[in-house]
């Protein structure tokens, strides 16, 4: 934990962490934020996306087979954009009236995992699987990628494992897609990951190791357990490019969508997205791909809990992945378990301080809330961590944002990224209902 007098210089040259460290909901415009076109050079580039792509292309066939679920979209794993009125005109009830149109990003409809963490998770696990089978000679791009499934490639894959850090949809991921192709996998979780999954987990074939604490204790005990070991490959949320680069086709396949439908993209009709954030691969990944689609045009925004706002400390106070919640007093403690993380990935945060237009904070209660009023509005159910981008367009409206850059929001496109609950419990989803609608009345 950071020194008193160390806070004290810090909340002074950014008083908006008093409110943080006092858990007070904020809303935070980025000062650094960056035009396209002078941020500092990446390794990746639209290039890389689209080489990403065909990854994804080639493993369809695998898919197909593996997953029957996926044989109706051939093997193309993607979610609706939809377009949630009746949502809209709930959260303009005694709220300043929303501009423009509202969708969300039904990533909770994703197949296999329902979460957005299959972007990044079974892209990493899919590349590494590709190295090591083409290394072989097992394996040339040019095959049916439905081979994989078979006894010869289980046996191979057999003789390596992998392990990642999770509080909950990154180790769903990962381990789904790893001991489906035949990885021995290990999913080192902190303890506030939900029981459920937990055993879905070990359901899967998954080794399930528990750690008191937080999520950084987890990642860290998984690190040093797995780089000890020259056939163990180590998924890092902390620090991973390829988990990043999976995320950015999120942003093409949202564009094509996008396209679909006909909503246009430009100076006049601008885009506003809106994630939810825990250590920052899958946010700083869909934006990154966004803004080099679009460019300036889109004006992505993050969201974190009260208890949790791991970017966002690291940003108001340039310490960056430096500091951690808990080094200005926080607990670190949510039911937004996707988002329990207390210090930010350092690769995702450096592209974040760029490109991130803004990033807003929210209590525990109000994700509840939200997720009550979207089941009974729009008969869609998500995780209350899910609900988080849905507080985004207000919040951008009331901050002055939509002024300062002189932006037509009759004609902005609203999106929330919806980044899980396809695969929560029934008992669990009428627990989380019945929290929202003591929340619902009591406002």
């Amino acid at each position: 934990m950071y020194s008193k007098t160390k806070i004290d210089s810090l909340v002074a040259e950014a008083p908006i962490l008093k409110d943080i460290i006092r858990t007070k909901p904020v809303a935070w415009l980025n000062p650094e934020a960056k035009s396209i076109e002078n941020v500092s050079e990446f390794s990746m580039h639209m290039e890389t996306m689209k080489e990403a792509e065909l990854l994804w292309k080639r493993f369809a066939p695998f898919f197909v087979k593996a997953f029957p679920e996926t044989k109706k979209s051939l093997g193309v794993l993607e979610s609706p954009l939809r377009e949630i009125p009746k949502m809209k005109s709930v959260l303009n009830r005694n709220n300043e009236e929303i501009e423009g149109n509202l969708f969300l990003k039904c990533d909770n409809k994703l197949p296999i995992s329902g979460s957005i963490k299959a972007r990044g998770g079974f892209f990493e696990i899919m590349k590494y699987a590709e190295k090591l089978a083409l290394k072989a000679g097992l394996l040339k791009k040019e095959d049916d990628y439905s081979i994989l499934t078979s006894a010869k490639f289980k046996e191979f894959f057999s003789r390596y494992k992998i392990g990642v850090g999770s509080t909950g949809n990154l180790g769903l991921s990962i381990g789904i897609i790893s001991a489906k192709l035949g990885f021995k996998v290990t999913v080192y979780v902190s303890s506030d990951a939900k029981k459920w999954k937990k055993d879905l987990l070990r359901e899967k074939g998954v080794s399930v190791v528990e750690f008191e604490g937080d999520f950084s204790k987890a990642i860290n005990a998984g690190r040093e357990a797995t780089k000890t070991d020259p056939n163990a490959y180590f998924v890092d949320d902390e620090d991973s490019q390829d988990l990043f680069l999976g995320y950015t086709v999120g942003a093409l396949r949202i564009a094509e969508q996008l396209k679909a439908q006909d909503i246009k993209v430009d100076a006049d009709h601008p885009l506003f997205v809106y994630s939810p954030f825990g250590v920052g691969g899958s946010p700083g990944g869909t934006a990154f791909g966004l803004k080099q689609i679009y460019g300036d045009h889109v004006h992505c925004f993050f969201v974190e809990p009260t208890h949790c706002p791991a970017v966002l400390t690291g940003l108001v106070t340039g310490e960056m992945s430096k500091i951690s919640v808990q080094d200005i007093g926080l607990d670190n403690k949510t039911e937004a378990d996707g988002l329990a993380v207390g210090r930010p990935s350092n690769f995702a945060t450096e592209i974040s301080k760029q490109l991130v237009s803004g990033i807003f904070t929210i209590e525990d209660e109000h994700l509840f809330k939200l997720l009550t009023q979207l089941k009974d509005s729009e008969g869609i159910f998500l995780e209350p961590s899910a609900t988080a981008g849905l507080i985004g367009p207000q919040l951008v409206q009331k901050s002055g944002y939509a002024k300062t850059h002189q932006l037509n929001m009759k004609n902005a496109t609203h999106v929330a990224w919806a980044t899980g609950g396809l695969l929560v419990p029934k008992y669990e989803r009428e627990l989380f209902y019945e929290r929202g609608c003591a929340q619902v009345a009591m406002s």
